[in-house]
């Protein structure tokens, strides 16, 4: 979900000038000798003797979301094998969209699926910004600031699906849970599944999301609730959608909403609102349908009908989380032969979209570090993901921190601060080449 164009110039400032409170505790990473580790759950780490009947792997990737299938794509079309490991039993194409800026389409095209994706769904043309009564405030269109921008919402089903069928038949596992992880005498890394299956693999790249079990194996705290929520949905128009191809935003007090459309026939759509705690989680879609309806009731009528016109199956509440890479207080992006991709490593919210693009960009990086180790042989593995961890932390935190910026203004619900956001600091102030600069993004394919 691309959320809006107010990061001005904020975004060079420190930001410890205003998130001190969000540095937390590291927990250590601890090494435990085999005969103390530890069996039950949750993770250990302890150093253990391989047996005779561990099944066997150069590289595995835990989890095939955008950035296992992707990182799973880069390294096969080099002639390099991985082995994917997905705890469900199929892929997770559950959900709505994701919108991609030109950073993400570059990455798609050196994979190799970014022309069939194209075919699929709208170029997006531009932005308007209106208040919640259906006042246009601003209105922009993105290749009059810069003539190569590329924008498109992606259902995720497809984007997952179209990486999947570049991959071999057996190259993705399904139904397998990681249940543990040890490190071997020999160097190696022992993955136990929860249905016993051992594999030890000379390399593994842990690309298993915001809650990954890897990254807190290795060190990182859990990622941060930002203090909002958000529905998602997909709206479908079986006789063909109306709306132009822009996306359009609309601000409130203390809530934010905004749709564009993806095809045809469907329209993404998001409301974000302030809460004090994630709440409990909430599945049935008449609930989360009636809970997303009362915070824009009175908003202009077409988020309604798109709210109404969404499927059951596309209709989803989510809690906004991050997780900031500290200088020289976070854990690194990799431990010897182990390294963390997308939303396991930098989990960021989604107001400048640029969560699935980063994913995108360290399978392309991580790709071509890994790929001339393995074949060069001029440095190691473990060399190689240091620099790729070297090469991505300048490019990740100032975004992260951005996105976490971006959001805390947007969510404003004092009435005097949002009517000068509406009156003056959108309609006047907001430029936006500098909403669009985080998308340069250049790299040589791997």
């Amino acid at each position: 979900m691309a959320l809006s164009p107010s990061h001005i110039s904020l975004f060079s400032s420190d930001p410890s000038l205003y998130l001190r409170k969000r540095t937390s505790s590291i927990p250590q990473l601890r090494w435990l000798p085999a005969e103390t580790r530890v069996r039950a759950r949750p993770f250990s780490l302890s150093i253990v003797n391989g047996q005779a009947d561990d099944r066997k792997e150069d590289i595995v990737i835990v989890g095939a979301g955008i950035a296992g299938l992707a990182t799973a794509v880069s390294l096969q079309r080099l002639g390099i094998r991985t082995l994917v490991l997905e705890q469900g039993e199929s892929l997770r194409t559950g959900g709505t969209s994701l919108t991609l800026f030109k950073n993400g389409w570059k990455a798609l095209d050196a994979i190799g699926v970014g022309n069939d994706l194209r075919s699929q769904f709208l170029e997006i043309q531009g932005m308007a910004i209106k208040s919640e009564d259906g006042r246009e405030l601003r209105s922009f269109r993105f290749k009059d600031e810069d003539e190569s921008q590329e924008v498109r919402a992606v259902e995720r089903r497809v984007l997952l699906e179209t990486l999947a069928s570049r991959l071999p038949p057996d190259a993705i596992s399904f139904s397998s849970k990681l249940a543990n992880v040890e490190r071997s005498e020999n160097g190696e890394t022992l993955l136990e599944l929860e249905d016993g299956i051992r594999i030890s693999t000379k390399i593994l790249i842990a690309c298993d999301g915001i809650r990954s079990p890897v990254a807190k194996w290795m060190g990182f705290p859990e990622p941060n609730y930002v203090g909002h929520c958000a529905f998602r949905g997909l709206a479908y128009f079986p006789k063909g959608q109306p709306f132009e191809p822009k996306v359009n935003y609309i601000y409130g007090k203390g809530v934010r909403a905004g749709y564009v459309p993806v095809s045809e026939t469907k329209v993404y759509w998001f409301i974000c609102y302030n809460s004090s705690s994630p709440g409990p989680k909430i599945t049935d879609p008449s609930i989360l349908r009636q809970q997303a309806e009362q915070l824009v009731k009175n908003w202009p009528r077409d988020l309604i009908n798109l709210i109404n016109l969404t499927p059951d199956d596309t209709i989803i509440r989510t809690s906004l989380v991050d997780r900031w890479l500290w200088p020289s207080i976070s854990p690194q992006a990799s431990t010897g032969s182990i390294v963390l991709v997308g939303d396991a490593w930098h989990p960021m919210t989604p107001n400048l979209g640029q969560g699935a693009c980063c994913a995108l960009e360290d399978s392309i990086v991580l790709t071509k570090k890994l790929a001339e180790a393995i074949k060069s042989k001029r440095t190691s593995v473990e060399e190689a993901f240091k620099a790729y961890g070297s090469e991505r932390w300048p490019r990740i935190f100032p975004l992260t921190v951005r996105a976490y910026l971006v959001g805390a203004l947007l969510q404003w619900d004092n009435p005097v601060i949002c009517a000068l956001r509406d009156n003056i600091i959108v309609p006047k102030l907001v430029r936006l080449g500098p909403v669009l600069e985080h998308t340069n993004f250049e790299f040589d394919p791997p």
